[in-house]
């Protein structure tokens, strides 16, 4: 059976492309025919050299917030953007920006131990000797610190990690955590162990995950070696990305600052990241009682959660200065709709060299703008206005971004359609984040790509890995759905501002998992790496500006903007389902906790002398669902009856059909609430957001969800009204379309 799985594969892909074809979106058959000659000439023009030009001279240097070769890449940028016939310019905001001026780290108890927290040069790595010229390695945005105390250590301190500590009695109150990266966004590992009494936290990448454990390591292999450290920003971005110090508006050169003590992403306790050659002495010193098998990672040692009798002094000195950010802005006017705005961007920024994060997303980009300017030498012009975006600060907080999108955001929420992403890029399969209502779209955008290495379809091959590896329900729909469902976004690019705070429908989109390495925020994620493990030939590289550029023509000339939403009606049908399930789970969590101390049995650990203790939980309530699953029943109505009139689309008057479109990339906004989520109201979206608790992942329907989780049971029943009103609200929108194609 399995011999013949390929051409099993083949067979059923080649008839479900046949069982799904159809017309292309937004355009009736005339157009679609010229739309698809227009993509053929914009293929033709796009060349694998020029990536692997620009990769090579914008990471030769750091270009971190600051430095500068981050403004020489600016204008770098910029000049080319000119060159090619956009009106192009460079839009200066500033930030904070904390840089460290000290770091140490010693184990003071029962023996002595100085951590290096260098990462050394290596000859195989050309740019890697530049070491007076990067930033060393360290968490932005830590807290200032001098902390001495024993240490615990949390395995990857997510919330269900404390609960299986405080199942055992431990605390941190007092204590430095170490941590491992991995499952959840690095932010919240120290936000969680401040909420938990800890005073310091060091984060380290454990070789199971990210070393020798998945192969063999850099130079000889892709992935982590001893010496290798992930930076990276801790600001509080659950709660709102952007300068601390100018929360909800832009930070223009004239702008009202707070004072550093009334910034409230700032992280409260110091925290520092470590490689797993400095992280080794401090484990095997520890003692107290062991890990929980599925907590260890793969050091040679046995893994104790302490606390001590390792203890260790921390002690970090930052500069927190402001500095300007150099967000690149790339212009081609519409000839017919110039008040409607196709947003593109990736962010230049990098933490060291930056060839894989970001250079390798920007420089796709970038030759998406180049081959569409080579078009108009043809007489084309696109109808709407198209706007390239090479972001400054991402890395840091998605600081350029957020404050041009707060600067801007009265004119923003009246133009732009829709702002598509991308940000770092490698060999492998698609990936696509986004609205839904964009879904069915870029299901045919990705149909027609070819993968490289495959000769099908992007879609077609992702579809493929999804029959052959995908979970029980991707298999499922893989199978049977007709389009591949999009994933929605959480937050660690650059959509965030526009999607979740403006709402603006956005796409995120790249390829990967099969360049996978441990070069990610190091100062050997370089063009050496690069070319020898990521994207070789920079095939893929093409590959995402040709999905992204057919993404962004399309939507530039389609008559009837591509929005659909019957797959966003489908999508929320599947939320709201979760939501209740996630009710019901809660209900059996509790159950079974509270009959277990009622017989007096516990939980199952590590060391059966000392086994776990239990709390009694409150009982959960019943939450009226009602609301919610009639404003899904409208919507669902609603969608369907759209798409059975959009052929009527046709007929409509040059007035009409620009009614039409601004209602449908205006719908997006009525999914917003003005109040924001709970603890966080910069994030207005109300179906998409961060999980307050995940950081990068994301929580869908996140008032009623995160509610739930946090068994705050009045906020889930408010949050099931404020959701059906967005709902309703969005619904509203769907009719008024209904009404001009009628």
């Amino acid at each position: 059976m399995k011999k013949n799985l390929p051409i099993l594969l083949i067979i059923f892909l080649l008839n479900f492309r046949l069982a799904s074809a159809q017309s292309l979106l937004g355009f009736n058959d005339k157009n679609a025919k010229k739309q698809l000659d227009l993509e053929s000439q914009f293929d033709a023009r796009l060349n694998a050299k020029n990536l692997q030009e620009w990769l090579k001279q914008m990471s030769s240097k750091p270009h971190y917030v600051g430095s500068p070769h981050d403004r020489d890449n600016a204008v770098y940028m910029r000049d080319l953007f000119r060159s090619w016939g956009y009106e192009a310019r460079i839009d200066t905001s500033y930030t904070l920006f904390p840089t460290p001026k000290l770091r140490q780290l010693e184990l003071v108890s029962p023996t002595t131990f100085k951590a290096a927290l260098v990462e050394p040069a290596l000859k195989e790595d050309a740019t890697s000797s530049q070491l007076k010229d990067h930033l060393p390695t360290y968490n932005c945005f830590s807290a200032n610190g001098d902390v001495t105390a024993e240490l615990v250590f949390v395995n990857y301190g997510t919330p269900a990690d404390y609960e299986i500590l405080e199942k055992m009695g431990i605390s941190v109150r007092g204590k430095i955590v170490i941590v491992k990266y991995g499952n959840s966004w690095r932010g919240l590992k120290p936000k969680l162990a401040a909420e938990k009494g800890a005073i310091g936290c060091l984060i380290y990448s454990d070789p199971k995950d990210d070393g020798y454990g998945q192969g063999d390591v850099y130079p000889a292999g892709p992935f982590r070696n001893e010496h290798g450290v992930q930076r990276g920003s801790v600001l509080d971005l659950p709660v709102q990305p952007g300068d601390p110090l100018t929360p909800n508006y832009g930070h223009t050169k004239n702008a009202k600052k707070l004072d550093l003590k009334d910034a409230t992403t700032i992280m409260t306790i110091p925290v520092l990241p470590i490689s797993y050659g400095d992280a080794l002495p401090l484990l095997k010193a520890m003692g107290g009682r062991l890990a929980p098998e599925s907590w260890a990672g793969q050091l040679p040692i046995a893994y104790h959660i302490g606390p001590g009798p390792a203890k260790v002094h921390l002690k970090l000195e930052f500069d927190f200065k402001v500095e300007p950010l150099y967000n690149v802005i790339a212009v081609m006017k519409g000839s017919e709709f110039p008040d409607q705005w196709i947003l593109r961007g990736n962010h230049h920024d990098g933490w060291v060299f930056g060839a894989a994060d970001p250079l390798s997303g920007m420089v796709a980009e970038m030759e998406e703008a180049r081959a569409i300017g080579e078009l108009t030498k043809t007489g084309w012009r696109p109808k709407r206005t198209i706007v390239f975006c090479a972001w400054d600060g991402e890395e840091p907080g998605l600081l350029g971004s957020t404050e041009w999108a707060e600067t801007f955001q009265d004119e923003l929420q009246k133009k732009a359609v829709v702002y598509l992403n991308s940000d770092g890029n490698e060999r492998g399969f698609l990936y696509a984040g986004g609205s839904h209502t964009l879904e069915k779209f870029f299901n045919q955008v990705s149909r027609s790509v070819i993968d490289p290495q495959k000769n099908v379809s992007v879609s077609d091959r992702l579809r493929a890995t999804m029959l052959v590896n995908g979970s029980p329900d991707s298999k499922n729909e893989a199978k049977n759905r007709s389009d591949i469902r999009i994933g929605a976004l959480g937050s660690g690019s650059d959509f965030t501002p526009f999607l979740q705070h403006l709402g603006i429908s956005a796409m995120n989109v790249g390829f990967g998992g099969e360049g996978e390495g441990g070069e990610y925020h190091s100062i050997y994620d370089s063009y050496d790496m690069y070319v020898r493990f990521k994207d070789p030939d920079f095939s893929y590289g093409v590959a995402l500006a040709k999905t992204m550029g057919r993404t962004v023509l399309r939507l530039s000339e389609s008559e009837v903007l591509p929005f659909d939403f019957q797959s966003f009606a489908n999508t929320m049908q599947m939320y709201g389902d979760e939501v209740e399930k996630l009710l019901e789970s809660q209900k059996a969590k509790t159950e079974e906790n509270n009959q277990m101390i009622k017989d007096g049995t516990f939980a199952a650990a590590s060391d059966s002398k000392k086994p776990y203790t239990l709390k009694i939980l409150d009982e959960v309530p019943y939450i009226n669902f009602a609301p919610l699953k009639n404003a899904l029943l409208r919507l669902e109505k609603s969608a369907n009856t759209y798409a059975s009139l959009m052929k009527n689309a046709d007929a409509l008057n040059a007035e009409k059909l620009k009614t039409l479109n601004d209602i449908l990339y205006k719908a997006e906004r009525s999914l917003l609430s003005t109040e924001g989520l709970p603890m966080r109201p910069w994030y207005k979206h109300q179906i998409y957001a961060p999980g307050y608790y995940t950081g990068y992942g994301v929580k869908t329907m996140p008032l009623i969800r995160e509610s739930i989780e946090q068994r705050k049971w009045k906020d889930a029943e408010e949050g099931v009204m404020i959701t059906a009103k967005a709902l309703d609200k969005f619904t509203k929108q769907i009719d008024t379309a209904i009404e001009i194609l009628k």
